[in-house]
Order: structure tokens, then sequence, then C-alpha cells
């Protein structure tokens, strides 16, 4: 598995990714939202969408609407390329066959 994939596969994450998948392209959806999806803690969940972030997979917004914080969160370029290359790669496991990694910067 290449390293987004490692990062896709902790169960948590892989939740998450699945759920932003299943927006439109583009679409936006709250923390709160998302967090209750996948039900966990803030915190926890914090930490996981992160990680993702940081790896470049989720586009976090932070902001204010009518003096309430707000967090918006949306699937990256780079995560539908790396989710897409996950469930490949998970194909081709079921179906013994090797995957090769896209040209996406992510190294195997």
């Amino acid at each position: 598995m290449n390293k987004a994939s490692e990062l896709i596969h902790q169960p948590t994450r892989l939740k998450i990714m699945a759920a932003m998948k299943a927006l439109p392209n583009g679409e936006w959806i709250d923390f709160v939202r998302l967090r209750d999806i996948v039900n966990m803690t803030d915190g926890n969940f914090g930490a996981h969408i992160n990680t993702l972030e940081n790896a470049g997979l989720l586009i976090v917004d932070k902001g204010y609407v009518a003096k309430r914080p707000r967090t918006r969160i949306s699937l990256s370029p780079a995560g539908h390329i790396a989710f897409d290359f996950y469930l490949t790669e998970l194909q081709a496991i079921l179906s013994g066959a090797a995957a090769t990694a896209p040209e996406s910067g992510f190294e195997s």
C-alpha cells in the first residue's frame, strides 16, 4: 500500500473518507454533521481530520456564522485520487492482481 492508502486504511479515517467521497464533487460538510456520521467524540474526530488535512486529502475551512464558530470540510482533489486508488488497491488484493500507484505525488 502507498502512504496515502495507509492513512486511509485506518477504520475511522476510512469512514471519514468514504463519507466525503459520497458528497458531490466540491461540496462541504459541517464538522458536527460529519462527526455524527462517523459517531465520534470531538477530540478524537478532530485528530483524524487533522491527519487527513495534513496529508492533503481534506480541505478544512474555519470561520464564523453569526458569531458562532463553524468548521467545514471538503475532499481535496488529491483526496479524490487517493481514495479512488485505495479502492483500486483493495479490488486488486481481492482479485489477486497488483495495483500500480498513480502519478499523484504519494510514495509507495
